[in-house]
């Protein structure tokens, strides 16, 4: 199967770079979720992280790639897709999808931009430089705090965790769909389980800037 230039394989590759972007969020969200334990419980998570220089940097540069790969490939497969359809067969189609499959090009793009915005913020941070705590550990708990601490950026991160859901209440189930894993009898369970998933992920993420904005995580 060639990957790239046959449409059965770039959709396998498609399918499979987004649930190893799914499997890194869910990651992403377990360490992020230690900021609730205060200062002591994000730093150490931060401190541990650091202590693991190469695989985090070895697991940045595969999930760069998937992400790269797996937005080409979806531009491209929408473009296909929409020149193939005629009009009549679109509209039918139209009136049988959710939210989340018929946005998954435009929440894609705003995740995106969205993660090299995030980059820039709390890992290039360019001319910024993170504070140690009280045990001179990196203060990753001050930065984010201060980070997403006004309401335009904390706005920005609650629109795109609504985008990430949307993407992944149709992603989720659409992947496993196209490997072939999703029956008649196992398609209703994953669609359940993306959009619980979905639902997490969202309240999860969400809750981090919210909470800092009324006041609930502070400096």
């Amino acid at each position: 199967m060639r990957l790239f230039s046959d449409s059965i394989g770039r959709k396998v590759l498609m399918a499979v770079t987004g649930l190893l972007m799914v499997l890194f969020v869910v990651g992403h969200l377990l360490g992020n979720l230690t900021i609730f334990a205060g200062p002591n419980g994000i730093n150490s998570y931060a401190e541990h992280l650091h202590s693991l220089a190469p695989l985090v940097w070895g697991t940045r540069l595969v999930m760069g790639a998937a992400v790269l790969i797996h937005l080409f490939l979806s531009i491209q497969i929408t473009m296909e897709n929409s020149a193939a359809k005629p009009e009549k067969y679109a509209r039918a189609n139209y009136l049988r999808a959710t939210i989340g499959s018929r946005t998954m090009i435009w929440t894609g793009v705003i995740m995106a931009i969205f993660i090299g915005y995030h980059l820039v913020q709390f890992t290039f941070r360019p001319g910024f430089t993170i504070g140690a705590d009280a045990l001179n550990r990196p203060d990753v708990f001050a930065m984010v705090v201060a980070g997403l601490g006004r309401t335009l950026v904390a706005l920005v991160y609650v629109v795109a965790m609504v985008s990430l859901a949307l993407h992944l209440s149709h992603g989720i189930q659409s992947a496993f769909q196209t490997l072939g894993l999703a029956n008649p009898r196992w398609l209703p369970r994953f669609s359940g389980t993306a959009k619980v998933a979905a639902g997490i992920f969202l309240v999860g993420f969400g809750a981090i800037p919210v909470a800092i904005l009324v006041g609930i995580l502070t400096k």
